[in-house]
């Protein structure tokens, strides 16, 4: 992992620096954590509050992404980020990697952080880009990274840890959450059931340490074939619960986007 993001790490025993060691990550005090071979590091330091994606999901989810179905969504991180060209760039619930290493190549002077408790997702994210590391932690139990570190923090349909992602995140920094819109997938019969307080929820979770930016939807149409439409099934939550009979054709795909500034000073 580069020295460089290795430096923003710390203890999740203690909160102590860490530093590099041959296959593995040590802080001051003692506390040891191996390296895995596929290159990435679990700092969740006790059991985590879900699994995260299987192995079968995660590979459904990069077929999906590598045949560009999602590349609506990169491009609206993108956009949403295009005045931060430098610094850390955390991804929350990062998957296998595919957004961030899109934002690196983007960004010659940038470094990622992708963070997971789905170990097969982080074995592709930790081969994902050079200039990104891979780490295993709960969002809900603290995040590994130093206070102040992050210049941007991404959460793609990933738990909105609000108190956690200002401590990282530097004064100024971005937030940018993305989530599904009520009809996304819908023609799979996979839309996902809006809470009507949503937003009341999301400005609970949220606003004692943001302000929103900016709000928008980002919409496009998928032409799927059967492989694919199974894909896009079987990388979401619903295939915790068994097959889900699809067919091929357009299919909608719609999400939210909004950009988050921290107020912190």
């Amino acid at each position: 992992m580069d020295p460089r993001i290795v430096a923003q790490l710390r203890c999740p025993v203690c909160a102590g620096r860490l530093v590099g060691a041959p296959s593995a990550l040590r802080c001051d005090t003692g506390h040891s954590f191996d390296v895995a071979r596929q290159g990435y590091v679990d700092l969740s330091a006790g059991p985590v509050t879900h699994p995260g994606d299987t192995a079968d999901m995660v590979a459904a989810r990069e077929r999906v992404l590598a045949a560009g179905h999602l590349d609506f969504i990169t491009e609206g991180l993108a956009a949403a980020t295009a005045g931060s060209t430098a610094g850390l760039i955390v991804d929350v619930g990062a998957g296998s990697g595919r957004h961030l290493a899109a934002l690196l190549d983007g960004r010659p002077d940038a470094l990622g952080l992708a963070l997971d408790v789905s170990k097969p997702a982080l074995r592709r994210a930790a081969r994902a880009h050079p200039r990104m590391g891979a780490v295993r932690a709960d969002a809900w139990r603290g995040l590994p990274v130093a206070d102040g570190a992050a210049s941007v923090v991404l959460d793609v349909f990933a738990p909105r840890a609000g108190r956690e992602f200002a401590r990282i995140l530097r004064p100024g920094g971005r937030l940018v959450v993305v989530t599904p819109a009520p009809d996304h997938l819908r023609e799979l019969r996979l839309a996902v059931r809006v809470d009507p307080r949503k937003e009341e929820r999301l400005r609970g979770t949220l606003g004692p340490w943001f302000v929103r930016e900016d709000d928008h939807e980002l919409r496009t149409t998928l032409q799927l074939s059967t492989e694919d439409a199974q894909a896009v099934a079987g990388m979401g939550p619903g295939a915790f619960h068994g097959a889900v009979p699809v067919r091929a054709g357009a299919v909608t795909a719609a999400v939210h986007l909004s950009v988050w500034r921290h107020e912190g000073g």
